[in-house]
């Protein structure tokens, strides 16, 4: 008998790997969870034991780069008193360098070892931006009253991935707008309604200030930000150097963000650009967690369908060239809003008001297209109208979003 050696695909050795750790994962918490419940009881009885698992507010985050999305809340919460558990996934989130006295910050690990803990999460409010809930591997704890997301980019609520707040009890919007679209996916797949409540923007409120205390650059060069979103339809995987290479012949500065997860899905492609302009002293490459620098330093932005557009729009009153995209949406939401979502979406009708489109064949010569490009009247008017529909209450986001979870609990 010839015996052959065992073999697993990458795929479903990836598959297993995961779910091996997962499991360890929930193992661990289990047994912790049994340690304290049995330490409750010997010394107190077993009434205290929900008091000694359970916690009024939880804010889970993803990792370092929402910090500025839930500061605000934090910074509420610690205002009024109040006593908060803020769960990261990052070891070196901004939160452990704080002085806060009622907030509790707390590091549960990356990938399945945060769901794990976060499916025995016991609790009566949950606020995260992380979607997908009930969907994946981060399910609903029957010990959580209720769940909710917060929108982290002033565009529309159905641009993630299926079914992705299809679970929440409710969901924070930056704008009235945002609402429309979930009620009607509400209504198609038979799902109860979601409380929509409209706070307002935090990281923008919290980027509004700060950007009243960055110095003037002297001796300012004219820069081009280069700023897209990640994946197979998106700026720099489908053109890359067609369009960096004569972008880069104007002698104008150029800076190139690439959307955090392109460092993690299209390293490859990244790692390429990167080592054919090494020697360009023109080229910047800006990894860095905020965005906030780059755009004040830019004059005008390159993009395709990144919410980043927004962020510079509305922040920085500045002109915005977008290159259009034949964007696949059959993998989110808002592919099941009609035969023709990509035309009545709010950020891409509204992107045809505010942007400048950038056509492909024009890419050689794109310093005059660029010089072209200058801001007009009604172009700064389509920005003010566009923020004041996608970003309400600005600065009152943080405070709003901790009343709405108050109240929740208090209710």
């Amino acid at each position: 008998m010839i015996l052959y050696p065992l073999y697993i695909d990458p795929g479903t050795g990836s598959m297993l790997f995961s779910i091996l750790i997962g499991a360890a994962a929930t193992l661990y918490f289990l047994a912790r969870a049994l340690i304290i419940k049995a330490k409750v009881v010997f010394s107190g009885g077993r009434a205290a034991v929900n008091a000694a698992l359970s916690h009024p507010y939880v804010v889970y985050s993803e990792g370092k780069q929402y910090w500025n999305v839930f500061k605000p809340i934090l910074d509420e919460f610690e205002k009024q008193g109040k006593s908060l558990i803020f769960f990261t996934s990052s070891e070196d989130d901004p939160v452990f360098n704080t002085n806060y006295a009622f907030i509790k910050a707390e590091y549960i690990g990356e990938g399945n070892r945060a769901f794990a803990r976060l499916n025995m999460l016991q609790a009566d409010f949950c606020l995260m931006t992380t979607p997908g809930l009930n969907v994946y591997q981060l399910k609903r704890s029957k010990m959580v009253k209720h769940y909710s997301h917060v929108l982290h980019a002033p565009v529309d609520a159905t641009m993630y991935r299926l079914f992705g707040l299809d679970y929440f009890d409710s969901v924070l919007l930056t704008g009235d707008f945002q609402a429309q679209d979930l009620r009607t996916l509400e209504g198609q797949r038979r799902l109860p309604e979601k409380k929509l409540i409209t706070v307002g923007c935090t990281y923008l409120d919290v980027y509004a200030e700060r950007i009243k205390q960055i110095k003037k650059e002297e001796n300012h060069q004219f820069t081009v930000l280069v700023s897209p979103s990640w994946g197979p339809s998106a700026l720099l995987a489908r053109f890359g150097e067609r369009l960096l290479s004569p972008l880069l012949k104007t002698g104008w500065s150029v800076i190139v963000r690439p959307h955090p997860q392109s460092k993690k899905s299209e390293a490859a492609m990244l790692e390429a650009l990167e080592v054919k302009y090494r020697e360009n002293a023109h080229l910047e490459w800006d990894f860095e967690r905020e965005n906030i620098y780059s755009l004040v330093k830019a004059d005008i932005m390159i993009s395709d369908f990144s919410g980043i557009i927004y962020d510079y729009a509305f922040l920085c009153d500045k002109p915005v060239i977008y290159v259009k995209q034949g964007i696949d949406i059959r993998a989110y939401d808002a592919d099941d809003l009609g035969e023709n979502p990509l035309d009545e979406l709010w950020q891409f009708k509204t992107l045809k008001k505010i942007g400048i489109e950038l056509k492909e064949e024009h890419f050689d010569h794109i310093g005059e297209v660029i010089r072209n490009a200058a801001d007009s009247v009604e172009l700064r008017q389509a920005r003010q109208k566009a923020k004041e529909e996608a970003w309400q209450y600005p600065g009152e986001a943080g405070k709003r979003i901790a009343r709405f979870m108050i109240e929740t609990v208090q209710v």
